[in-house]
């Protein structure tokens, strides 16, 4: 047991170095950095506000939820199976927000922002057989039908079969996610590409993230419901009609739902590098900029799952006086805590327009945290939390 204590104290340890190196790192080479003048810095705003928004395109790494039914046939193979139905929300609508203070006379760039999105996906879906319509057959005193059927007898009981199989699926899945960034940064002059007023900032900072998802699916089905009836022909007058009576059912009542919470949260160092480069205009009549941005992170976190899952089965013999037999087996009850290390990989690209203290831009964003969540029922099963997407912004600079 020291041991082991002695080892999350040491892995908190590592933690909070990290964060501590790369928050001094910062505050040192501003300081080291001093308050140099540049004749450029004239009419240049100090704060600048962006609010913006993504499209993101999320990635399905959930289990299925696919439970097998004691002493039951199969689902029918004319029915899609259920898992089609379940799978998590495949975009959401993100909001992005920022603020950057770049004090008078300096290079340096001190920010915040904060990303947030949510996103739901539900979906009822019923899929039945349509039996054919029943049919009477009459036949006369020679035998002859009077409606053609391949079930010609006469004096005789028939027997005929009717089936009408269903198969439900109810699937719920919410996704929330929360992304905060604080950094402090270097605009270090020409970039990578050169060119005249190419700025290009290197920065290093604390990145914070929040995943949580709720699953809930709710599977019904009868693959082999069947009714039979007795058909007894009499006599009336020169023909002879036949009577339907329903002798009893079989079926197979299938039930089965899944509960699931999932949650990620993590904190560590980060480093970034944006450029942007002018191609075309100027700041005061309107300029053209193409720009880029790579991003890196390492989150130190917990990953938590907990899952609830059950399956129900009822099967009724033909005979009215049959007693149904019920399956239950024990629910499955699953609660996992693991301390996990996320790597993060970003990166954009855009085309931004600027009018004096006014930008616009578009363009395209990635980010990816590797084996952030765990997405399992039974076990657990590591999955990426990727938000991949065309975003647009606004930007307004205050202050000179």
């Amino acid at each position: 047991m020291s041991e082991l204590i002695r080892k999350n104290d040491n892995r908190a340890t590592i933690r909070w170095k990290l964060l501590t190196g790369a928050s001094a790192l910062a505050l040192s080479a501003y300081a080291s950095s001093g308050a140099v003048a540049n004749a450029d810095d004239t009419g240049r705003p100090q704060i600048w506000i962006e609010l913006g928004g993504q499209l993101s395109h999320l990635e399905d790494g959930q289990e299925a939820f696919a439970p097998e039914f004691p002493n039951s046939p199969s689902r029918p193979a004319i029915f899609s199976p259920s898992q089609k139905f379940e799978h998590p929300p495949i975009y959401s609508i993100d909001a992005y927000g920022s603020i950057s203070i770049r004090p008078a006379n300096s290079d340096w760039i001190f920010s915040a922002a904060v990303r947030y999105g949510r996103s739901a996906a539900r979906r009822n879906v019923h899929q039945q057989t349509n039996p054919p319509n029943f049919t009477k057959y009459y036949y006369n005193s020679y035998g002859t039908a009077l409606i053609p059927t391949p079930h010609r007898h006469e004096n005789k009981v028939v027997s005929i079969a009717q089936n009408e199989k269903f198969a439900d699926t109810t699937a719920r899945t919410s996704l929330r996610h929360m992304i905060l960034d604080f950094q402090a940064g270097k605009d270090v002059g020409l970039g990578l590409f050169g060119g005249k007023d190419t700025s290009a900032v290197f920065s290093v900072g604390v990145r914070f993230a929040h995943f949580a998802s709720k699953s809930h699916a709710a599977l019904g089905s009868d693959p082999d419901w069947h009714r039979f009836y007795k058909y007894f022909p009499s006599l009336v007058g020169t023909q002879f009609l036949s009577s339907k009576f329903a002798l009893g059912t079989i079926f197979h009542s299938n039930q089965a739902s899944l509960r699931a919470t999932r949650t990620f949260h993590g904190v560590g160092p980060s480093v970034s590098w944006t450029e942007s480069m002018p191609f075309a205009g100027n700041r005061d009549t309107g300029e053209l900029s193409v720009d880029w941005g790579a991003n890196a992170a390492l989150l130190f976190g917990r990953q938590r799952a907990k899952v609830h899952h059950q399956t129900t089965g009822h099967y009724h013999g033909a005979k009215y006086s049959a007693r149904p037999v019920t399956y239950h087996p024990t629910p499955i009850n699953r609660s996992r805590s693991r301390s996990v290390t996320v790597p993060n990989v970003g990166g954009s690209l855009g085309l931004t327009y600027r009018m004096e203290n006014f930008k616009v831009s578009f363009g395209y964003k990635a980010d990816v945290f590797f084996n952030a969540m765990d997405g399992g029922i039974d076990s657990r099963k590591s999955e990426n939390r990727a938000f991949y997407g065309p975003f647009a912004s606004v930007s307004v600079g205050l202050g000179d």
